[in-house]
């Protein structure tokens, strides 16, 4: 398969999962294999819930929109384009993929980075997410059925692979690091994202900064957990704008999470401020439970800067108005591009250096 056959076979996923909204899914006339393919996804979309209880509809269809807009042949040329990849690269190295489940098809982007570059990817899915990808993964095989030998799922251990992306907690990453230290190999761990404030956002800026808490119910690693203010930050604005976000407590999920989580900083006289769907807590940490964000006060924007530079490792987005380096827009924590690696680290490059 060539480096285009490849990413035309990508596009075609990206027109189909760009049928699938919470609003209404269409199918188009122009996509491939909506005979076989069209309804047992829609299908599967609404039973996801019932595989893991935090992916309900409108957060799998999220999911789903996005990477239906990240995987356009412009998208997919601007990203690529900063390597140099071998046109007919079919190389027989295997590259095992241990994925996370904290969000639906988090680990499609190892998934499509190990595709593209011309190796083979043995998968492990997390069991809380084990159907999303592999029913992906079927639709690629239909579109070109090269992909076949290109692509194996396994339950049990992980053997014969030359390489390993792996991503899970601190603790697990510990595991990961012994049992593979005699691989190459990338290994994730936990993150967290935080975001700046000044004072001076607009209301605007704040329903953002409460998609980029509240998206996913705050499971994923680019969610904001923790907020920077300024000594003497009024909460009162901050509130208003999560207001939007009310609806969130009818997930019964979250809605135990919050009782549970906001029982024990009580119980142990913590100072909370509640809005009745989210605590906020002073707290030096980066890592706030579900149903809260931790906050801490600073007396200038260089001790914040200092701190965050410091911290790099505990942090996966930065969340301001240019305030920092490389800080995302408000609302955009969720929509991250192609060129846009975890925890900074470059997959394809990674993928194409290891011998």
């Amino acid at each position: 398969m060539t480096l285009e056959t490849k990413k035309s076979v990508f596009v075609e996923l990206g027109k189909f999962l760009s049928q699938f909204s919470e609003d209404a899914s269409a199918r188009k006339s122009d996509v491939l294999y909506n005979d076989i393919f069209f309804d047992d996804f829609e299908n599967l979309i609404h039973l996801s819930q019932s595989h893991n209880g935090w992916y309900t509809p409108e957060q799998v269809y999220f999911s789903i929109q996005s990477w239906a807009e990240a995987l356009t042949k412009e998208n997919i040329d601007k990203w690529l384009s900063a390597y140099k990849i071998d046109e007919n690269n079919d190389n027989s190295k295997t590259v095992a993929l241990i994925l996370a489940g904290n969000i639906p098809l988090v680990g499609f982007h190892d998934f499509l980075s190990v595709l593209i570059t011309g190796y083979k990817a043995l998968i492990k899915t997390s069991s809380n997410d084990q159907h999303l990808l592999p029913f992906l993964a079927k639709y690629l095989i239909a579109v070109d059925e090269n992909f076949k030998d290109k692509i194996t799922f396994v339950e049990g251990k992980l053997e014969n692979f030359d390489a390993v992306i792996a991503t899970g907690s601190n603790n697990t990453a510990r595991y990961f690091e012994y049992y593979f230290k005699d691989k190459p190999s990338i290994i994730r761990k936990n993150r967290n994202s935080a975001a700046v404030l000044t004072g001076k956002e607009t209301h605007e800026e704040l329903e953002n900064l409460g998609e980029d808490i509240f998206r996913y119910f705050g499971l994923g690693c680019r969610n904001v957990s923790k907020l920077f203010v300024p000594k003497n930050y009024s909460f009162d604005a901050f509130f208003q704008a999560m207001f939007k976000y009310q609806d969130v407590i009818h997930y019964e999920k979250y809605a135990n999470n919050y009782d549970y989580n906001k029982a024990v900083f009580l119980m142990s006289n913590f100072k909370l401020l509640d809005n009745g769907f989210l605590t906020i807590k002073e707290d030096s940490s980066y890592a706030s439970p579900i149903s809260s964000v931790f906050y801490e006060y600073y007396e200038n924007l260089e001790e914040v800067k200092k701190r965050l530079e410091n911290d790099l490792e505990q942090i996966q987005c930065i969340v301001s108005s240019n305030l920092t380096p490389n800080s995302i827009a408000f609302g955009e924590t969720q929509k991250p591009q192609l060129w846009d690696y975890a925890d900074n680290v470059d997959t394809i490059t990674f993928l194409l250096t290891t011998k």
